[in-house]
């Protein structure tokens, strides 16, 4: 028998559960369109690999894992894409995110699916495909399961958990999982113990949920020796004992520190959803395109629903029949849940149960009263906080001394809400402490890379400067250099060097010039002797003028014919 050990605090709410176990597990119907959200994990956001008109088929891949801690998304049904932009997301803010909207075709056509046998491939290949099909944690958390699926290389696995607990009221969908499809959970958990290599496998199951319980005992005795370390332990019903690290300490006596991972101690968990679906995806070739989502609260039949991923909530609801005051849809548990700010928001990974709000079944707070330091939220946290010093701080918006508090510790489980009788929200006091350290973190990350880039250009632009001046002097030296080799080639010059000549001595080329003029003009005059006019003895003296004008124009003209080229125009 194994030893069951406590954790601190915790609270008792009604559970509220008995309403939705008593049918079993139906198939919601197909949609009017179906809203499917990028970023549904912890993580990076998925890359969109489809456009406005594209036909896709169900389970055909239309965001690509953006980084290894993150996961794809997939098409939860064939059709159209008619919108790849903002939607209006399941987040208490209200915000939009990024979605890819389909309108079904009606069809309902599988891509081709491959099942696969992970036994026979490395470790690495299985964690990529299960990264590939989309498969995340979906007791809440939505963390990437590939990403948990890898041991310490220090610290051997002692223990892996799977977690059925399920302590938030309201919330059956995973007691019905268990009841109705056990071994395929058992054997999801058989891929994560092949990976880990844990000695023992625990899965704990609260005492409220005994037909689980008695599903999963079976699965594993129907399944053999090959999983003979499983074991089903039944734990004490305590919110929040469903919580990962309360109920570790529960069932290995082990407390993971905030400042450590649980591998670190030599466990790990996992919910029975999550393994539910890598089972699918492996053995079956299925991503995750669907959930079982609880369709609970103000609604004339509660039941448990296996919904498509993207399923618009308020469509979803009308299926359990709400009833004429329902005035809002809450998701998740009373405990931890919100009201969602848009009714169109999708069904996303995360949602595992849909509650029909009505102020018959959850009437106004009254008014909120001053603390009285009554130290009961303290008795209460089951991470054995001081929530009334965290309030303190928070509403006064000293955020400093809220981390010295421990307040990024707390799981939001709101235990200390539950039990304060001054009915003060303290949870939606931390939730907006943390959004502010967030955000304040955000800006001073941002002010100090521009800082640094600045700082960078700075650097940059005296190490060019450096570089210049640094060129600019090594060809000034070489230049001396140049010139001192010349003064002291020159110096050690012979003696009998030719000397040149003479600024004012003329040249061959003048020389040249000189002797073509003269020549020219021997000519001139050989003509001129030549062609001698004849009877000119006694000429008057204005005709005599008028032939030596004449001659010296020819002389002039021979002159010219004779210079060089070059000084024709000069």
């Amino acid at each position: 028998m194994l030893q069951l050990f406590k954790f601190k605090g915790g609270v008792k709410p009604a559970t509220n559960k008995v309403q939705s176990v008593t049918l079993p597990i139906a198939t919601a119907p197909l949609p009017s369109r179906l809203a499917v959200p990028l970023h549904q994990s912890i993580g990076g956001t998925p890359r969109p690999i489809v456009e406005v008109g594209d036909k896709v088929l169900k389970g055909q891949k239309i965001g690509e894992a953006d980084g290894w801690i993150s996961a794809a998304v997939h098409a939860p049904t064939s059709g159209t894409v008619i919108e790849v932009g903002l939607y209006p997301a399941a987040h208490p803010s209200g915000l939009t995110a990024a979605t890819v909207v389909i309108e079904p075709d009606g069809e309902d056509r599988w891509i081709d699916r491959q099942p696969v046998d992970y036994a026979s491939l490395e470790p690495e290949a299985v964690r990529e495909l299960l990264r590939e099909a989309g498969v995340v944690g979906l007791g809440g958390a939505v963390f990437p399961t590939h990403g948990k699926l890898t041991a310490s290389k220090t610290v051997p696995m002692e223990e892996m958990v799977i977690n059925g607990a399920e302590c938030e009221p309201y919330i059956t969908c995973d007691d019905l999982l268990m009841r109705e499809r056990a071994e395929e959970v058992v054997r999801g958990a058989g891929v994560f113990r092949d990976l880990l290599r844990p000695k023992k496998v625990l899965i704990g199951i609260e005492d409220n949920k005994p037909e689980a319980a008695a599903a999963m005992t079976a699965a594993i005795k129907a399944l053999g020796e090959a999983f003979k370390e499983f074991e089903v332990v039944v734990v004490p019903t305590r919110y929040p004992a469903g919580g990962a690290k309360q109920l570790i300490r529960v069932l290995t006596g082990k407390e993971v520190p905030a400042s450590k991972r649980s591998t670190d101690l030599g466990v790990q968990c996992f919910n029975v959803a999550t393994a539910y679906t890598a089972w699918r995806a492996l053995a079956h070739g299925e991503p995750v395109i669907s959930r079982l989502v609880t369709i609970t609260g103000n609604v004339g039949e509660p039941r448990n629903w296996e919904v498509l991923i993207g399923t618009p909530m308020d469509e979803l609801l009308r299926i359990g029949q709400p009833k004429p005051d329902t005035d809002g849809i809450i998701m998740g548990g009373p405990m931890m849940g919100f009201l969602v700010p848009d009714t169109k928001a999708p069904v996303v990974k995360a949602t595992n149960c849909l509650i029909a709000h009505s102020p018959t079944l959850f009437p106004p707070k009254p008014p909120e009263m001053p603390c009285i330091r009554c130290g009961e939220c303290a008795r209460a946290c089951p991470h054995e906080l001081q929530p009334f010093e965290m309030y303190w701080f928070s509403r006064a918006k000293n955020f400093g001394k809220t981390q010295e508090y421990a307040i990024f510790d707390c799981i939001e489980c709101g235990c200390c809400s539950f039990v304060c009788p001054s009915r003060i929200p303290l949870v939606q006091y931390f939730r907006f402490a943390k959004s502010e350290i967030w955000a304040r973190e955000r800006e001073s990350q941002a002010a100090e890379g521009a800082k640094n880039r600045f700082e960078f250009k700075q650097l940059r632009e005296e190490r060019e400067k450096a570089e210049k001046a640094e060129k600019l002097a090594k060809a000034a030296a070489a230049q001396a250099a140049k010139k001192a080799a010349e003064a002291l080639a020159a110096a050690n010059a012979p003696e009998t060097t030719v000397a040149e000549p003479a600024p004012d001595a003329p040249s061959a080329a003048d020389a040249a010039k000189r002797a073509t003029i003269e020549a020219a003009m021997e000519r001139a005059k050989a003509q001129r002797a030549a062609a001698q006019p004849k009877n000119v003895d006694h000429l008057p003296p204005a005709v005599e003028q008028e032939i030596a004008e004449i001659d010296a124009r020819q002389n002039q003209a021979v002159m010219a014919n004779a210079a060089p080229d070059g000084e024709k125009n000069s």
